[in-house]
């Protein structure tokens, strides 16, 4: 029975291999044949394969035994690429990952074994199939060494060895030569030698193993196994992190000298295996002493040391945090006061200062913890390029898919929610988007579109941008569709604006689509886009040119926890505004608002725009004044003045449910605590525009 530590440490490998072979599978399709994609993509499926034997998955063992050997006529030369062997892989690899949820319990059983067939049909129609590799659980027996004794002669520096220890030695690096022993009785000594692996690779470089790390992952050594490790930790170090290791019986850590002097010939060789650091220098480069001393700068990267921590621990930090700041907000409110109370004296400056230090304080341990929650978008675009190559072989388009910015960090929870709209977005733009090859010959344009994804900063925001070159949208067209499909009435749609049409796509039910398909036409896709993006206080806006092609713009807050906010008052009652919502402020009299058909509204540069009182949707009563404020809330193609009494200003707050006992309340989305310790109502600016404003009477943005 395996640990939760070792279960951790396979899944995410597994998951990491995945998505490895999956890029460098599009990458061979997209480029040819490339020998270091290749190799990359072979070893990849060697360790998933090594690693799903130890841990008892065989399904999973014997699907990677298939592709490694594919692979391994690749390397030899022997096979060439073709789209049906890419196909097949693609199929191969989403297998593997119905494999991954069958482990974990949300798949049922999965039959491998077609897919297997038509790995091996790739084989033999390519000719006659090759040896095939070692597969775990081989008789095969590596010669047992003795602790202390062969290892000596086994790790007795050659030139090669030599080099790259000097070339450390200056870099700050010792060499060890470590011998582990696995205790006899474990039942997998595989797991144990893989995680001594996985704990020192932690820790520096593995530069040679005996036998070789192959072999050791196939389980063919007896007791123990011996390695050669440059780390910048002392040894004592080293011999304890192995020693954390459950069922290692023995650990000998010794500094691996130089002999001062090249020592070529000395050992054959013949059993050490380089890693891939190594390895890679020496396929890439000629093989001279010289050349192969270009790997050791490549130590010089830093050790990552990492701590995995449950998300659930980060959320209850980050509502930690949001307190600190509800503090820190009353103190500065306490610090004004008290100064205006005492003026400059000794004690005022104190308070000033140590409110001032606190406030710095929690602002950075505020962005520690924001950083801490936050992922590159990278673990969302990293699933596309696949989806964008299947979607434009079955429609038949030739897609040239860029994708720019994907080390761009966001917010986990907003991580979790962006993937499917970009997954609708990019459908679209490949299926109505994107013309046909031999259209787009026709049109003048290459045959081959494009679809480019974008993730960038902007302020306190991140926009992910979407352009395509295709035909692009005609607003003429889009009103007769409207009108065709039932979605608004010829007499709406007479008095609509191009840049309002535009926003018809984002209508419920509404498709551009002729026929009704696997991958789009059915209207269900792009006000889903909309919806999903906003309940995240985020924006989408589109831009288009007929014939030239379409570009979305998504606006995302970096986090949901905290928010700036316009903060206004009725009488008593503070209000918060979500900023990502407030269009402008204004200020009128009463007797600028003007009643059609019942509701109140006030005319904006020329333009009718539907009035709300706060008043009368929280049943609070109203003071009788003559100046009022509007805040004008604005979310999709919907624009809508809210009546308030006083404009306080821009404050950051934290978000604060309103819990299980009130519910959800209408035109309130949560809550926050001032400086002065009272609760300020963060009103849901998008629910509000949905809800009360109207079509006839909406406002239309200059």
């Amino acid at each position: 029975m395996f640990s939760d530590v070792e279960m951790m440490v396979f899944m995410e490998e597994l998951e990491e291999k995945i998505q490895l072979i999956n890029d460098n599978v599009l990458l061979l399709e997209r480029d040819g044949e490339s020998p270091l994609v290749i190799q990359e993509i072979f070893r990849a499926a060697h360790t998933i394969k090594g690693s799903s034997a130890v841990m008892g998955y065989e399904k999973m063992s014997r699907l990677t035994h298939e592709i490694e050997n594919l692979f391994d006529r690749l390397r030899q030369g022997t096979m060439k690429v073709t789209t049906p062997m890419v196909n097949v892989l693609f199929e191969a690899l989403d297998t593997l990952k119905v494999l991954k949820e069958e482990i974990t319990g949300n798949a049922g059983e999965v039959d491998e074994t077609p897919v297997i067939g038509k790995i091996k049909s790739c084989l033999e129609d390519s000719g006659s199939a090759p040896a095939d590799t070692d597969y775990p659980g081989s008789t095969a027996k590596a010669p047992e060494i003795a602790a202390g004794q062969e290892t000596v002669d086994i790790f007795q520096p050659d030139e090669i060895l030599e080099n790259m220890i000097r070339e450390a030695e200056v870099r700050g690096y010792q060499a060890y030569k470590i011998y582990v022993e696995v205790d006899p009785d474990t039942q997998m000594k595989n797991v144990r030698a893989f995680l001594v692996f996985e704990s020192l690779q932690q820790m520096g470089d593995i530069i040679k193993s005996y036998p070789s790390a192959e072999e050791i992952q196939d389980g063919r050594f007896d007791k123990g196994f011996s390695l050669v490790l440059f780390s910048r930790e002392d040894q004592g170090e080293v011999t304890n992190l192995i020693m954390s290791i459950a069922e290692i019986n023995k650990v000998e850590v010794t500094p691996l000298e130089t002999n001062g002097e090249a020592t070529a010939g000395k050992t054959s060789g013949e059993h050490v295996e380089q890693t891939a650091q190594e390895t890679r220098v020496l396929n890439e480069m000629p093989k001279e002493a010289a050349e192969v001393r270009k790997a050791a700068p490549q130590m010089e990267r830093t050790t990552i040391k990492t701590v995995r921590v449950d998300v659930q621990k980060l959320d209850s930090l980050m509502n930690l945090v949001g307190e600190l700041v509800i503090d820190r907000t009353r103190i500065d409110r306490f610090a004004e006061i008290f100064e205006g109370k005492y003026g400059t004296d000794d004690l005022a400056e104190n308070i000033l200062e140590i409110s001032n230090h606190l406030g710095q304080v929690t602002t950075d341990l505020q962005d520690e913890i924001m950083k801490a929650r936050m992922l590159p978008v990278a673990t969302v675009f990293n699933r596309l390029p696949r989806m964008v190559r299947d979607i434009a072989q079955k429609l038949g388009r030739e897609i040239d898919f860029i994708v720019e910015g994907q080390e761009t960090e966001l917010d986990r929870n907003v991580i979790e929610i962006i993937g499917d709209p970009l997954i609708h977005l990019i459908r679209n733009a490949i299926d109505h988007g994107i013309e046909p090859p031999e259209e787009r010959v026709r049109l003048g344009k290459s045959r081959v579109g494009r679809v480019r994804l974008k993730a960038s900063y902007l302020e306190s925001h991140i926009v992910i941008t979407l352009e395509d070159d295709g035909q692009g949208m005609d607003p003429a067209k889009l009103k007769e569709l409207a009108v065709e499909k039932g979605v608004m009435t010829a007499e709406a749609v007479a008095r609509m604006s191009d840049r309002d049409a535009l926003e018809l796509i984002m209508a419920p039910g509404f498709s551009t689509a002729k026929v009704v398909s696997d991958v789009s036409g059915r209207g269900v896709g792009m006000d889903i886009v909309r919806s999903q993006i906003e309940q995240i206080n985020g924006t989408v806006e589109l831009d288009t040119v007929t014939g030239y092609g379409t570009t979305f713009f998504i606006k995302l807050p970096l986090t949901l926890a905290i928010i700036r906010a316009l903060m206004v008052s009725l009488g008593e009652q503070v209000f918060a505004f979500p900023l990502t919502n407030v269009q402008e402020t204004l200020a009128i009299k009463r007797e600028e608002i003007k009643m059609i058909r019942h509701n109140e509204v006030i005319v904006v540069r020329g333009r009718v725009l539907p009035l709300v009182r706060i008043s009368d949707i929280f049943k609070i009563e109203e003071a009788d004044e003559d100046r009022l404020y509007v805040v004008m809330l604005g979310s999709a193609d919907r624009r809508i003045g809210v009546v308030v009494h006083r404009l306080i200003g821009e404050q950051e707050i934290v978000i604060k449910s309103l819990g299980n006992y009130l519910g959800q309340i209408t035109g309130l989305s949560g809550a926050t605590i001032l400086g002065d310790g009272r609760v300020a109502l963060i009103v849901d600016a998008r629910g509000l525009v949905k809800e009360l404003g109207t079509e006839e009477l909406a406002y239309a943005a200059n």
